[in-house]
């Protein structure tokens, strides 16, 4: 593996808890799409792959990695609205809201950044949530000054698993893309750090198994934390 000069952290199921915050969160959030139609509530939660009862979702949600705007087509269908920019921009305000009141960090993310920032590696987030949803959170969880970048599916880069949001952290902080790690939770992550010719850190902090495809990443740690201890035992960054 390539040494390890900027790390990308994908947000939900690696920095945040994504049972704890997005379980409750949707439901929220398709709670009031739906408003008093119960039939389009259930019909939101089938689609969702969503168990209303747990408020958590199953594996084969496309919630777990999509954006809104890749599951927003079938919640506008459902509710017989337009999958127009204004439906999905109205999903991302009702999900900066819920998630607000539902954010659940992993661990300590603060203090792991921070030692990893102490490496004197740049560090940034690459989400399929909003950017503002992300800077919200960020600023919640005390991370942002340790950021050099928050980018979101609607940065302009494109959403994961495209790999415009490693390219422009590589482009940012002038680090070749072969020595930034994306660290995330799911197959998506992979397949982003894999489409940008960067290095894949996957963590098991996150809401589904990574066991199926774990031998295709260049690392495989726990929790961010752990990749914190691991990278200061290799003497990574420049202190």
């Amino acid at each position: 593996m390539n040494a390890v000069r900027a790390i990308l952290f994908d947000k939900d199921g690696t920095l945040i808890d994504f049972d704890r915050t997005w379980g409750p969160a949707a439901g929220g959030v398709m709670a009031r799409l739906a408003g008093t139609n119960a039939a389009a509530l259930s019909r939101l939660h089938e689609g969702s792959h969503y168990i209303a009862e747990r408020r958590q979702f199953l594996q084969t949600s496309p919630l777990i990695a999509g954006s809104s705007r890749q599951f927003g087509p079938l919640w506008a269908q459902v509710l017989d609205r337009p999958a127009s920019e204004a439906f999905f921009a109205e999903i991302d305000e009702l999900f900066i809201d819920e998630g607000q009141a539902n954010l659940a960090p992993l661990g300590r993310p603060r203090e792991a950044l921070a030692r990893l920032a102490r490496l004197g590696l740049p560090l940034g987030i690459a989400t399929n949530d909003s950017e503002r949803n992300a800077r919200i959170q960020a600023d919640l969880l005390g991370l942002t000054d340790l950021l050099a970048a928050i980018y979101g599916h609607d940065s302009g880069y494109g959403s994961k698993p495209l790999p415009g949001m490693v390219q422009a952290f590589a482009e940012l902080t002038g680090v070749p893309a072969a020595s930034v790690a994306l660290v995330g939770d799911t197959h998506h992550d992979l397949m982003t750090a894999r489409a940008a010719g960067a290095l894949s850190i996957l963590v098991r902090s996150g809401p589904g198994p990574i066991d199926d495809f774990a031998d295709e990443a260049d690392l495989v740690v726990d929790d961010v934390e752990a990749l914190a201890e691991a990278l200061e035992q290799q003497g990574v960054g420049t202190k």
